[in-house]
């Protein structure tokens, strides 16, 4: 993912009328458009195919389950035009291992799960997310996804990880993260959706927080 406008839109909105509006309005601030759950499951994964003709799409699936199954999904996801996957860690190595190797098939990439960024990502995480951060180095993962609201954690994570993968960080916005902050903290790119899709203006908030992320 070319690095621009460090600024990846997570659309969870449900419908495709409205994700096709508001990723078009935004493509100008944006590197990369998030889908998840919501979106796919009302639209399709054909919306992914839609979505990438304005910018690379990253599938946030949160992978985690056995190595076949893993295999499948990214299959079917990288088939459908996705530059990227989100999985989870803590299925083990060959799990993740299942992942990369589709990925590296594809010419595509795989952001791993150190921590989330509500406030209960810190439960059961936090004792595991150094551990998942080696991981993801050694089994040859693109980046990590660690949280915008609690920018001491992605300090520690790019200690962990070094210069040799990304950080994709969401939580700016509706969840009190900082853009400017985390990108500070060594985060390549910030994730932000509700301040962006539920705004009156999605093109404005974009260009505000990117101008943020440049000061």
């Amino acid at each position: 993912m070319e690095k621009k406008n460090r600024l990846i839109l997570a659309l969870d909105v449900t419908d495709r009328e409205n994700a096709l509006r508001i990723a078009n309005e935004v493509s100008d601030y944006v590197d990369s458009i998030k889908v998840g759950y919501p979106l796919v499951l009302g639209e399709g994964l054909g919306i992914v195919k839609e979505l990438v003709e304005i910018a690379p799409v990253i599938a946030d699936f949160k992978v985690a389950d056995i190595p076949n199954t893993d295999r499948l999904i990214c299959e079917h996801v990288f088939n459908a035009g996705a530059a990227g996957i989100i999985t989870h860690g803590f299925t083990g190595r060959d799990s993740l291992d299942s992942c990369v190797k589709v990925a590296n098939d594809f010419g595509t990439d795989v952001y791993v799960v150190t921590e989330m960024s509500h406030p209960g990502g810190v439960e059961f995480f936090r004792p595991v997310a150094e551990d998942i951060a080696k991981m993801a180095v050694e089994a040859g993962a693109s980046g990590v996804v660690a949280p915008a609201t609690r920018p001491e954690r992605v300090k520690d994570i790019r200690k962990i990880i070094g210069e040799e993968l990304s950080i994709i960080s969401p939580g700016v916005g509706a969840q009190g993260g900082s853009a400017a902050d985390v990108i500070r903290a060594g985060a390549d790119w910030v994730i932000v959706g509700r301040s962006i899709y539920n705004s009156d203006s999605p093109a404005k908030v974009a260009k505000k927080i990117c101008d943020e992320m440049n000061c």
